[in-house]
């Protein structure tokens, strides 16, 4: 695991300094303190921080380099099937000076050029500088497990693991981008390929990037059919599943350095860490995240896998901590990011750094196998929505929403959540499921000039263009798809990435290996929720290796007391932050609706935590990175 980074001027040739590859560098040594290394040729220069996994040896070394020194690669991530695929390039006559991934990518681009990407199993983002054809070649994983950024002004490519590597260099402009501001409060993270900052983009998931002279050519090389195999019964899913998941955790305990794995007690971690411990021969160290507060505390279900496969089991209470890691988490996130399970997410990866150094997870689970209550929500609001014509929908039922609307009682909301929604289509109602703020408190607290900057860009053009994209004319599916493609990289894949690499640790995701997402998405829409049980397939799967405890008790999700936290541990730098007289969003918003919100909340008359953590985080951002 690593970042990267580097600088091609690609019009006028300029030559790159080495000092500023170095700086770029130097601004994420977390995420590779073991080594460091730069190739600066004219008008490109390629940087890297190495945390050593495989091959701990000088041989693994970046920049890394063909023999003749006509590809060089920087690299960061894990290539899973890089032994099979190193013993087929030797048969074609390619021999190797290390025994790491990095250098199987760089004679796998030799052979193949960019159809190298259909061979990788992994998570990766890696730049190939080409210097017999002077192209610069890009690539990311195809579920976007690692990031990369890149910056173009016309001139040159400027690209880097995190942003803030990317604003080393002078000639990048801090300007925001406000399609991407307005996407931050709808969603709570950006979605790709945006960023907050014009002219910086994310290489979106499954996407490869080629930059010569003549200028920049981005394609999809990686996309998930769920075209189904209907002819699949229970039994052959099962059977199946437990196959392609246990080959890809397999495959993601090689290491030469210690291994472990986070443990929830959802069925997805605990799924994970069963099959580990089936798969060596001493115990799985495993590492707990709970909380001073019963009803998000789930130590005692990670407590019940522990002690049933005898596990080297370690746990964290996070109590009155959020506050100490705030500005570390805007630092972090180089950009506003407002899931407040960054905090949890921040402490596990702690906790288990101090025990190992790669940790797999259950991320995927829900997005590929329809494991959030969102999920059953938006399934009871169409079983409801499709016995109402459309007419009626988008005229009575909206009314009456309109009527419950100014009501605070949390009936009244709750009444008129579910009729604004009804009142929509099914994709539209799905995006209303997704965001956090709602229009009319989004049209009273935004400036009107930000407002003019904004235009008539709308968020719901992100999820209806997944929703359109999918091949597939099953809902559940349609709103799988969206998510694989939005939610999973824009927010759950960017803060493990994040949080890991604050603590130089590498996670590994088996349920995000491309064969388990294809299988899955083949599977028929009935075996991931079936009559209002989610995660199907999985649980009948899993009865082998788990209790019925772990696997039909109710979710919990990674969640935290955000509405005691600002009305407790939270509230004095909340407020201060929020309201003090340096505020940045002050130039965004209208700062007296935003303390009518902070009162409302409180007072205890409604639950405003979600709203004010995206203020607070982008306040936090503001100051650290545009004051």
């Amino acid at each position: 695991m690593c970042g990267i980074a580097g600088k091609f001027n690609y019009k006028d040739q300029k030559a790159v300094p080495q000092s500023l590859i170095e700086k770029m560098c130097e601004k994420m040594a977390y995420r590779g303190p073991d080594d460091h290394g730069e190739y600066v040729q004219g008008p490109v220069g390629l940087g890297q921080r190495r945390l050593s996994i495989i091959d701990l040896s000088e041989k693994g070394h970046q920049p890394m380099a063909t023999a003749d020194a006509g590809l060089w690669i920087v690299f960061n991530g894990e290539i899973y099937n890089f032994l099979e695929l190193r013993k087929d390039l030797i048969k074609k006559g390619y021999s190797f000076k290390s025994d790491t991934d990095t250098e199987v990518i760089l004679y796998l681009y030799r052979e193949y050029g960019e159809e190298c990407l259909q061979h990788l199993r992994g998570m990766f983002a890696f730049a190939i500088w080409d210097t017999d054809t002077s192209s610069l070649f890009l690539a990311r994983d195809p579920i976007g497990k690692k990031p990369l950024f890149y910056y173009t002004d016309g001139e040159s490519l400027i690209f880097a693991s995190e942003i803030k590597s990317i604003l080393e260099d002078t000639s990048v402009t801090r300007q925001i981008n406000y399609e991407a501001f307005y996407d931050y409060f709808k969603y709570q993270y950006i979605p790709d390929p945006k960023t907050i900052y014009k002219n910086i983009f994310k290489l979106k998931p499954g996407h490869c990037l080629k930059c010569t002279k003549n200028g920049i050519k981005e394609k999809e090389y990686w996309d998930v059919s769920f075209k189904e195999d209907s002819s699949c019964s229970i039994e052959q899913a099962k059977e199946q599943f437990l196959e392609i998941l246990t080959e890809s955790v397999k495959l993601r305990m090689i290491s030469d350095v210690p291994l472990g794995a986070f443990l929830s007690g959802g069925i997805d971690s605990s799924g994970i860490v069963a099959l580990m411990a089936g798969l060596q021969d001493h115990p799985v160290t495993t590492c707990s995240i709970g909380f001073d507060s019963e009803v998000y505390d789930e130590i005692r279900f990670a407590r019940i896998v522990a002690d049933l496969y005898h596990t080297d089991h370690n746990e964290f209470t996070v109590k009155n901590k959020a506050e100490q890691i705030l500005k570390d988490l805007a630092f972090h996130f180089d950009e506003p990011f407002a899931d407040s399970s960054a905090v949890p997410t921040y402490y596990v990866c702690k906790l288990a750094r101090e025990k190992v150094t790669v940790a797999l997870s259950g991320d995927g689970g829900d997005e590929n196998f329809a494991g959030y209550e969102k999920y059953y929500i938006d399934d009871i609001e169409n079983r409801i929505r499709n016995k109402f014509p459309g007419w009626m929908r988008k005229s009575l039922i909206h009314s009456l929403a309109k009527i419950l609307s100014p009501w605070n009682a949390s009936i009244m909301r709750k009444g008129h959540t579910l009729l604004n929604t009804l009142s929509f289509d099914s994709d539209y109602g799905f995006y209303l499921t997704n965001t956090q703020f709602e229009q009319s408190l989004w049209d009273r607290v935004i400036n009107q000039e930000i407002s003019r900057n904004i235009g008539d860009y709308d968020p719901f053009s992100v999820t209806r263009a997944y929703y359109n994209k999918a091949d597939t004319d099953n809902h559940l599916s349609k709103i799988l798809y969206t998510d694989l493609k939005s939610y999973l990289p824009g927010d759950i894949l960017v803060k493990v990435d994040r949080m890991s690499m604050a603590h130089s640790l590498e996670v590994r995701a088996p349920i995000l290996d491309k064969n388990v997402i294809a299988f899955a998405a083949s599977l028929p829409a009935r075996l991931k929720y079936r009559q209002g049980e989610k995660k199907y397939i999985m649980k009948q799967a899993f009865a082998k290796v788990l209790p019925d405890s772990i696997l039909y008790r109710k979710k919990m999700g990674f969640s935290v007391p955000l509405d005691d936290w600002f009305r407790g541990e939270l509230k004095e730098l909340a407020s201060s932050t929020l309201f003090s007289a340096e505020s940045g969003l002050g130039n965004f918003f209208n700062m007296e609706e935003i303390k009518r919100i902070w009162e409302t909340h409180q007072s205890e008359k409604r639950n405003y935590s979600d709203v004010l953590w995206s203020f607070l985080m982008f306040e936090l951002w503001y100051k650290q990175f545009m004051a």
